[in-house]
């Protein structure tokens, strides 16, 4: 299984504001995160991700094209859908996921944090979001890792917006 970190981020390495609200993310970003998701065919995102995103237009998107979902919390959480369920650690979420080709992983900066500490992310999508502010959710948050990487490509996602791709060298 090839396990991929999808990141929106901005130049200093944020990836929401504290309230939780993602409005310095464009369309085009989104479109580009929604293609990675759907292709891959799963997402493991933290608690704090899932109510945000669940009340999201991609939100819609995810549950029509019947995208596995598996949070990772400590808490027990309840879904109505059925393709939705929790795991309680980063390699718990990745044996509800045993037999796909392809996860994504894709926050918030706790749960980044946790894959990597435990090496378990092949690759890296970085969209760099023309967006400075402080006040904000790291990319990384709490965690105790050092990687090095090996650049793949990069992309314009728009006239502001560039994606890049990186392998995690093991």
């Amino acid at each position: 299984m090839r396990v991929i970190l999808y990141m929106a981020i901005t130049p200093n390495g944020l990836i929401d504001k504290k309230d939780g609200s993602a409005d310095f993310l464009t369309k085009k970003e989104s479109d580009s995160y929604v293609r990675a998701v759907k292709m891959a065919g799963a997402l493991v995102i933290g608690r704090k991700t899932y109510e945000v995103l669940s009340k999201q237009p991609e939100f819609k998107k995810f549950v029509k094209a019947k995208i596995k979902i598996v949070v990772v919390s400590r808490k027990k959480l309840y879904f109505s859908n059925s393709n939705h369920c929790v795991a309680h650690s980063p390699i718990g979420a990745l044996m509800e996921l045993k037999g796909l080709k392809q996860v994504i992983v894709a926050g918030g900066g706790i749960l980044n944090a946790s894959f990597l500490s435990k090496n378990l992310i092949d690759e890296i999508y970085f969209d760099i979001e023309p967006n400075l502010f402080t006040n904000g959710i790291n990319l990384f948050e709490g965690g105790d890792f050092d990687l090095k990487l090996k650049l793949l490509g990069t992309k314009m996602l728009s006239e502001n917006e560039i994606q890049l791709h990186y392998k995690i060298l093991k």
